[in-house]
C-alpha cells in the first residue's frame, strides 16, 4: 500500500464558507419528492420495500435526521463550513441539520466503533486518471508514487455509518453501505473558486448497483449567509 501523503494547504485548500449550487437533479433535492419516485436510483426489491413504508405525514424525530447521514448530507441544500481540526483532521460542518464530518488522514479506521449517522471518514490523494501507466512490479509502484503526489482530487472512504436515506422520501442506504467521495477543486478564470465532490454509494442490501452522484459547491467570501438549523428543525 502506498504511504498516505498529508493533505497540504500548499496543494489543494479546501477551508473557508462555501454554498451548495443545485445545477442538477433540482426537483429531487429542492423539494421532496413524492413516496416512490425513486427514478435514477438503482434501488432493489428490499429496498423498493423500504422506501414504499415512508410516510410524509408521520416523521417522527428517529426519522428527522436520516436525510442528513454521511451518504445523503453533500446533496443537501445549504452552507458548508471547511475547517482544519488538528494537523491531519479536516472538519467540514453543514448549517442545514447542523451535522459535522471528520475526514481522517491517518489511513485507518479505528477496529472497534460504534456506527453514527456520519460514520468514520479516512481521507488521501487519489491516482488521477493514466496516473498509473508505469507498467507493473517497482515501475507501477513508483509511477503511482508519483501519480499521487501531482493528485488535486481527495479520495475520502466512509464506514460505519447508520441507516439514513439517500433521498428526502426515505430511499434507504443500510450499515452495510460504503460511501466513496472524490472531491475536486476548481479555480475558474473569472476568479471563483468552486469544488466538485463525485459520490459513489455501495449497498449490498438496497441497490444493485453503485449509486453516483456529483455536487457543485462555490466559495463565498465570509459567514454572512451562514444560517445552522438542527436537523430536527428543518
Amino acid at each position: 500500500m502506498v504511504p498516505l501523503l498529508g493533505l497540504t494547504q500548499e496543494r489543494v485548500d479546501f477551508t473557508g464558507y462555501w454554498v451548495s449550487v443545485i445545477s442538477e437533479d433540482w426537483r429531487w433535492r429542492m423539494v421532496v419528492p413524492a413516496r416512490g419516485d425513486y427514478a435514477s436510483i438503482p434501488i432493489g426489491a428490499e429496498g423498493r420495500r423500504v422506501a414504499d413504508l415512508w410516510d410524509p405525514d408521520n416523521i417522527g424525530p428517529d426519522e428527522a435526521c436520516k436525510p442528513y447521514g454521511a451518504a445523503g448530507i453533500m446533496r443537501v441544500p445549504g452552507r458548508l463550513h471547511i475547517t482544519w481540526e488538528n494537523e491531519s483532521t479536516l472538519r467540514i460542518d453543514t448549517d442545514a441539520g447542523m451535522q459535522t464530518r471528520y475526514f481522517h488522514l491517518n489511513g485507518q479506521t479505528p477496529s472497534e466503533m460504534k456506527p453514527t449517522l456520519q460514520g468514520y471518514s479516512v481521507a488521501q490523494w487519489a491516482v488521477p486518471p493514466g496516473g498509473t501507466s508505469a507498467g507493473s512490479g517497482l515501475g507501477a509502484v513508483a509511477g503511482r508514487t508519483a501519480a499521487i503526489a501531482q493528485s488535486r482530487t481527495l479520495e475520502v472512504r466512509t464506514t460505519h455509518m447508520l441507516p439514513a436515506y439517500l433521498r428526502w422520501n426515505g430511499v434507504p442506504y443500510s450499515a452495510d453501505a460504503a460511501l466513496a467521495e472524490y472531491y475536486d477543486l476548481i479555480e475558474r478564470p473569472d476568479g471563483n473558486i468552486w469544488f466538485v465532490v463525485t459520490t459513489v454509494v455501495d449497498d449490498p442490501l438496497y441497490l444493485d448497483q453503485p449509486y453516483v452522484t456529483s455536487a457543485n459547491f462555490k466559495k463565498e467570501s465570509d459567514d454572512s449567509k451562514w444560517n445552522p438549523v438542527p436537523c430536527l428543525e428543518q
